[in-house]
């Protein structure tokens, strides 16, 4: 067990096994390399992207997959070797949110997705070269317009 301390938790423990590796960092903040996936609340579809070194960095994140039933995209074959991802079943996919008042008007980044392989607990934070995605787009109207 190794103790962190987090910016929305406090100090907490978290298993060796949890701590997801990004070899090249995540844009904007290359040194970052290790994070862990935290639960956000009880029953919730949102988690934290906490880093292990720096308890101020921590992101918001949803599996995109229930707001925006039309996400898709092909990984690059590079993305695959680079995460070792031999089946669907290693893979898991989150984005990035922006949180604002109200929260009606938080929005998702679309455009810059991070790939999982949870088996071995590697990411990425990928750029989509894919004019349908932009950084900023509405959480809850996605979720509304699918009913």
């Amino acid at each position: 067990m190794l103790t962190i301390q987090t910016k929305y938790q406090g100090e907490i423990e978290v298993h060796q096994e949890d701590i997801l590796t990004f070899e090249q960092g995540l844009p904007g903040f290359v040194d970052e390399t290790k994070f862990v996936i935290l639960p956000f609340a009880e029953k919730s579809p949102f988690f934290i992207l906490q880093s292990i070194n720096t308890h101020a960095l921590a992101f918001l994140v949803t599996e995109p997959f229930s707001f925006f039933k039309d996400y898709n995209f092909k990984l690059e074959d590079a993305v695959l070797r680079q995460l070792n991802i031999q089946s669907n079943q290693d893979l898991s996919i989150f984005v990035i949110l922006t949180v604002n008042e109200p929260f009606s008007e938080s929005t998702a980044n679309l455009q810059a997705p991070i790939v999982l392989n949870v088996k071995e607990r590697r990411g990425k934070q990928i750029i989509l070269n894919d004019p349908r995605y932009e950084t900023k787009h509405r959480l809850l109207k996605a979720a509304q317009r699918e009913g």
